[in-house]
């Protein structure tokens, strides 16, 4: 049997879902047979804990009792803004002890804190990204993915990722059924590659001020497989192309031909994730007219090409259709 034991880190202000969650995965994999996860949680003292939406949690221990885990696990919440220069000291001392080191969310700023991710790729949640960057310049920050692996050091960006990131490192300790069953079990897709954005296209940008531009932005979203350049989007606006580029810049914050090529890399994930569509339609109808011109995309956005996203991550078993 391959046991793990896995250690949570409690304090004050801590975001009860990014404790729960994770934990909630692990100890679901824990109900298969060869499969084990020790699951601790402690606390500076040992005391309660009050989570950041009210909830008190009971820790098991305290920090100073709990045995070196294989897995220290740093979650998220509003008690990171401001570092206990205690909880700091017993995460840098502790954490080279563990064989994983993860944090959920805005753990990453505890972490940074104590000096334990200078030198790695990571991330957190979009909103402290730039915070955690400017406040810590030997971090790599990087704002998108929804987790990141740098060898032993695993991040994950807001609250469900954490959830994410667990089903991630339960596949690698025991396969993709496993994991997939316990994805179901908890009502989630075992689906999101860690590359994956932490928002869709629509999301990461903001919605134009002007009707005229809101409809542009909903006509592209419902039409990517249509003319998209900016001449006949300008038109759409009743808008010069050049007047029309710049509009659109200055109100969602992204430029026409990165909106769009942001929805339809969107809209050819979900087909090939929902849908046994072969390759050569997945292009077609997501506005990429061949299927290398979607390889390219794919393999520059995600590190993949459209097959090995599907085989990964597509929600059921399809039988696949010519052209695949």
């Amino acid at each position: 049997m391959k046991q793990r034991s896995v250690l949570v880190v409690l304090f004050d202000g801590v975001q009860s879902l990014d404790v729960s969650g994770p934990m909630e995965v692990f100890a679901g994999a824990s109900r298969f047979p060869g499969v084990s996860y020790e699951l601790r949680t402690a606390s500076l003292d040992g005391g309660p804990v009050r989570c950041g939406s009210g909830l008190t949690l009971l820790p098991d221990s305290s920090l100073a009792d709990a045995a070196a885990p294989h897995t220290l696990l740093v979650p998220g919440g509003h008690g990171t803004r401001t570092a206990d220069p205690a909880l700091t000291a017993w995460l840098r001392a502790a954490a080279p002890h563990a064989e994983q080191l993860v944090s959920v969310c805005t753990g990453a700023l505890l972490l940074a804190e104590a000096g334990l991710l200078d030198g790695h790729r990571v991330t957190t949640h979009w909103n402290y990204c730039e915070q955690l960057a400017r406040d810590f310049p030997a971090v790599e920050v990087d704002p998108d993915p929804i987790f990141v692996r740098d060898g032993r050091l695993a991040t994950s960006a807001g609250v469900t990722a954490g959830i994410d990131l667990a089903l991630a490192l339960v596949e690698e300790d025991h396969g993709r059924e496993i994991a997939l069953t316990v994805a179901r079990h908890l009502v989630v897709f075992l689906r999101r590659p860690g590359n994956q954005a932490q928002f869709s296209a629509q999301l990461t940008a903001q919605t134009a001020r002007r009707e005229p531009l809101r409809d542009v932005q909903h006509w592209i979203s419902e039409h990517p497989g249509g003319d998209l350049c900016v001449e006949a989007l300008a038109r759409r606006a009743s808008l010069s192309p050049r007047h029309f580029a710049r509009a659109f810049q200055a109100e969602t914050g992204l430029t026409p031909g990165r909106y769009v090529d942001r929805v339809r890399l969107e809209h050819a994930r979900r087909l090939l994730e929902d849908t046994s569509d072969g390759v050569v339609g997945v292009a077609r109808a997501s506005g990429y007219g061949t299927p290398e011109a979607m390889r390219r995309a794919f393999v520059k956005a995600l590190g993949t090409a459209p097959s090995e996203y599907r085989r990964r991550f597509r929600t059921t078993d399809l039988t696949d259709r010519p052209g695949e």
